[in-house]
């Protein structure tokens, strides 16, 4: 390579085990984060209802839950590089302890004020950055025949925010409503102290040698990069605007109470959460293109389908799941289409852009809904629109996306 030299960055020699022992660390941080980094989520519906922060209207409840979201996204690009650079060793539990302080902040400081809340949501974002860390860590660890799965497994750590659903909203009510930033703040510590004590990077890991901007330059020019970015925004980028936002929908569209708004929502991470490795594995097996086309599929038809507001008993909640399914898989077989077109050394850069697109495909979604529903009353609109970026995708899938898989392909024979 013309950027990288070879480095050993792990004196010890490779152990039967240290991989996976790696991948559990390492998902456990990124749940940890994740739940981090759902914690205003849940929130937001018992703000407007309870009046605390004073009058919010649907519009300034999107923008809260969404805020965390730009940071954990922005802030993805920078980190997957650092994180080529300086390895995952380093840079879990740099970021883990970083997130405690916006965390300690909005429980002592911000949960009086709605413009402080903003200001602490939006470093709690940090906290979303920890999937760029754990990608290309991950990713050095695992022979490319088992980057899809491995890398899956990782993704399903996404399902931190189903702790944030099903606890947040109960400790802030019933115990006290610092206890669940505190309870976070004190499990990220702890983390923190176990990242830098067990993880270790991949033997002969690539350390680029080249500056950061020369480096993001070069990855952004890479085809796979920027189309990676579409199919991921699409993906993971609508499994978090109904992260974040199906409390809120589900609330005002069926008259749900918060908690078990919250509660449901928890049901669609969990399906989102499990579906994501098993597209790692099946990308691996049947190639990535073919999953990601069926997965692209099914969110446009489930999309039109919940435009017409479906009984939550009949085909609302089978809608719902159904697309949980198709974007957890779809999230897991985008990463596994980037192990297997992309140098080692570079993975690290193209998870962070990547990401970061699929975290501001998640920002964008539930400000659009808040929106068009303080106009029309409706989310069909809303729907409607992710129906028709999900067909979309999935023509980029099978045509653009396809050749430039074919092209690696022959390249590498």
């Amino acid at each position: 390579m013309t950027d990288a030299v070879r480095a050993r960055v792990d004196a010890g020699p490779v152990v039967s085990g240290r991989p996976w022992l790696m991948l559990a660390v390492a998902t456990l941080g990124f749940v940890v984060n994740f739940w981090a980094w759902a914690l205003l989520s849940p929130l937001g519906p018992l703000f407007r209802d309870t009046g605390t922060l004073g009058t919010l209207s649907e519009s300034d409840v999107s923008l809260l839950v969404a805020v965390p979201v730009v940071v954990g996204s922005l802030g993805r690009i920078i980190v997957g590089a650092l994180t080529d650079r300086f390895g995952g060793r380093v840079m879990f539990p740099l970021v883990s302890l970083a997130t405690v302080v916006p965390i300690v902040f909005v429980a002592f400081v911000a949960l009086d004020s709605y413009a402080l809340l903003l200001v602490g949501g939006f470093f709690l974002g940090i906290g979303g950055t920890a999937f760029a860390v754990g990608v290309p860590f991950v990713n050095a660890w695992f022979p490319p025949e088992k980057r899809g799965l491995a890398v899956g497994i990782f993704g399903a750590g996404m399902g931190g925010t189903a702790i944030s659903a099903l606890t947040t909203v109960r400790l802030y009510e019933d115990v006290g409503e610092r206890v669940p930033f505190l309870i976070t703040a004190g499990v990220l510590l702890a983390y923190g102290v176990l990242a830098w004590l067990v993880l270790r990077d991949a033997p002969g890991r690539t350390v680029p040698t080249t500056p950061l901007g020369q480096r993001l330059a070069a990855t952004a020019r890479m085809p796979i990069t920027w189309q990676a970015c579409v199919l991921y925004a699409v993906a993971f980028g609508g499994y978090v605007a109904f992260s974040v936002y199906l409390p809120a929908y589900l609330k005002t569209a069926h008259g749900l109470t918060a908690a078990d708004a919250a509660n449901r929502m928890a049901g669609f991470v969990v399906v989102a959460v499990a579906m994501r490795p098993l597209g790692g594995w099946l990308a691996d097996r049947l190639g990535a293109i073919r999953v990601l086309a069926l997965d692209f599929a099914v969110v446009a038809l489930c999309a039109a389908i919940a435009a017409g507001t479906p009984p939550l008993q009949s085909g609302g909640t089978i809608a719902f799941l159904a697309m949980a399914a198709a974007l957890g898989m779809g999230s897991g077989a985008t990463f596994a289409l980037i192990a297997q077109v992309t140098e080692p050394g570079r993975v690290g850069g193209v998870t962070g852009l990547v990401g970061a697109a699929g975290g501001l495909g998640g920002f964008v979604p539930p400000l659009v809904m808040g929106y068009v529903y303080g106009r029309t009353d409706s989310y069909a609109i809303g729907l409607w629109l992710l129906a028709a970026t999900a067909a979309a995708t999935l023509v980029l899938t099978v045509t653009v996306v396809r050749s430039t898989v074919a092209a690696h392909q022959e390249q590498v024979r």
